[in-house]
């Protein structure tokens, strides 16, 4: 093989190393995960970039009033939820003094730029009446349909460009089609 080939194929080889060498430790968003916590596969993972939302909808078990909670990642996977929506102010329901802005949006009333921390968190799916769903990128995936009245966590992290990368081509099973 002539020299120029072989310096071709060794330049080109040292640069795909380095790439992937790159890809493996850069920073590729963060992936949030909810499982069941006896056990078993996720029922949802979901790629999200720092400070982009999801949002937990379901109708309060006393009131039978719908509710949206809103939350987002930092980046390293701390959950904060941002914003609370609802049609009245029911059973445990209400704004905590200092956290936030309450507004009225239509028949709603909204507590806005709440930045509070949850960290992970356990939610005790309720009946498919509850209809906890997880909506993402206009997806949404029903938790009570899903794991009625079972205990699912809530937990985030960080993950690599290369896992990112890879996860772009072969998608989780338990990641919704947006």
């Amino acid at each position: 093989m002539p020299k120029p080939c072989r310096l071709a194929i060794l330049s080109a080889t040292g640069l795909v190393f380095l790439l992937f060498a790159w890809a493996r430790w850069a920073p590729g968003g963060l992936e949030l995960t909810v499982t069941p916590v006896k056990g078993g596969p996720p029922l949802l993972v979901l790629p999200l970039q720092p400070r982009e939302r999801f949002t937990l909808h379901y109708y309060h078990s006393v009131e039978n009033a719908p509710i949206w909670e809103e939350h987002s990642l930092d980046e390293q996977g701390h959950i904060y939820i941002e914003e609370e929506r609802y049609l009245k102010f029911g059973a445990g329901m209400g704004r905590m003094p200092g956290v936030g802005r309450l507004v009225k949006r239509g028949p709603y009333e909204a507590i806005e730029n709440m930045h509070q921390p949850t960290g992970d968190f356990i939610l005790r799916v309720g009946s498919p009446g509850v209809n906890h769903t997880v909506i993402w990128r206009g997806a949404r995936r029903n938790l009570s349909a899903l794991v009625p009245h079972a205990a699912v966590r809530f937990t985030a992290q960080p993950v690599t460009l290369l896992y990112r990368l890879w996860r772009c081509v072969y998608p989780h099973p338990a990641t919704p089609d947006v």
